[in-house]
């Protein structure tokens, strides 16, 4: 491989508001039935949610290595539909549903080619250094609106 190509880790695609993000089933996801196990669908989301804040221009890391503050889990619900199995391809898709100045609602769907398997909503909140609530950063609050589900009113 030449130096001038470097490989690069999947981020997804970001279109008409929703993130897909690829992802495989590999041996050390799955539990001794063969299939996912339940708690891996929650990486697979983070992972899913990860790039797609990335892909809207929001520099997580920056923000806390400058102080402003950082995102925070607080309420997660997830359906668990049908089960994933090893080599599986799926596709994570994830979709901003509400937004209010401190927090965010992402709702994330774990696809096998037409089959939902797993569907969940995430909050998350803007926290100081010392982990209370806070204003987001006035430009993610404008990404965010951007790409805000069309079918979703603001919270």
């Amino acid at each position: 491989m030449s130096a001038a190509r470097t490989l690069m880790p999947a981020s997804g695609l970001l279109e008409d508001g929703e993130h897909c993000f690829p992802v495989r089933v590999y041996f050390e996801d799955t539990d001794l039935t063969g299939v996912v196990y339940h708690a891996n669908y929650l990486r697979f989301m983070e992972r899913a949610r990860s790039d797609m804040l990335r892909m809207l221009g929001i520099d997580q890391r920056a923000a806390k290595e400058a102080g402003d503050g950082h995102y925070a889990v607080t309420d997660i619900a997830v359906r668990y539909r049908a089960p994933a199995r090893l080599d599986d391809d799926l596709v994570v898709r994830s979709r901003v549903t509400q937004l209010t100045p401190a927090r965010c609602v992402i709702d994330q769907a774990v696809w096998r080619g037409e089959t939902k398997l797993t569907q969940g909503s995430v909050t998350v909140a803007f926290l100081d250094l010392t982990g209370r609530p806070r204003r987001q950063p006035p430009a993610w609050i404008e990404l965010f609106s951007l790409h805000i589900a069309k079918d979703s009113a603001s919270a």
